[in-house]
């Protein structure tokens, strides 16, 4: 089997707490993950440029050519979840963590990768948290001037697994989707005089 070095920005992505939302009820958390394959994920991937390596059950794999691209991907499929979860109760949200990282893989000739920056991405995933993107410093200076994100950054972390320390930057786009804010209680006549929080 032959197989092919490159450097590729790659995209990890699963659901957090897929487990409990699949012992709650199966067929609609199945249902609900198979309309956002096909609404959400696979238009908005395409769209970027990117390639599905494997589907992992409620994971994904994905090879793009360009960490922006990857990192806009990321961002609107983010944002699309939360448009598709407003309204709904915690526990019955679908979320999200994803991984980002700009390294060497190794591509199989059947088009699966393998590596360091598979694994690295994948750990990154890890500990994005519930709707979060985690970028590797690597990916992140590929779009710290380009995109309008709203960063953290995380510092020397240890992943899993991986060698060496990789300084980890969690992100989101400066313009997500915000709930609706509450209403303003108007104060009454009586309390004029207090003043009122939001």
């Amino acid at each position: 089997m032959s197989e092919t070095r490159k450097i590729a920005a790659i995209l990890a992505a699963d659901v957090v707490g897929y487990s409990r939302l699949a012992g709650a009820d199966e067929d609609r958390t199945l249902a609900r993950l198979r309309a956002l394959r096909s609404d959400l994920f696979d238009p908005t991937i395409a769209l970027h440029h990117g390639r599905v390596v494997k589907r992992t059950g409620d994971g994904i794999l994905i090879d793009f050519r360009s960490v922006v691209d990857a990192v806009r991907c990321a961002i609107e499929v983010q944002n699309g979840m939360v448009e598709r979860n407003a309204g709904l109760p915690p526990e019955r949200r679908i979320e999200f963590r994803v991984g980002i990282h700009l390294g060497d893989v190794v591509e199989e000739s059947d088009g699966d990768l393998m590596g360091d920056g598979v694994n690295i991405a994948a750990r990154l995933e890890g500990i994005a948290g519930p709707g979060a993107i985690c970028l590797s410093e690597d990916a992140y200076r590929q779009v710290s001037n380009r995109l309008d994100m709203a960063v953290a950054d995380l510092g020397l972390t240890q992943l899993k697994n991986i060698e060496r320390s990789i300084r980890s930057i969690r992100c989101r786009s400066a313009s997500r989707p915000r709930r609706s804010p509450r209403r303003r209680r108007r104060p009454s006549r009586r309390k004029s005089v207090r003043r009122w929080r939001r």
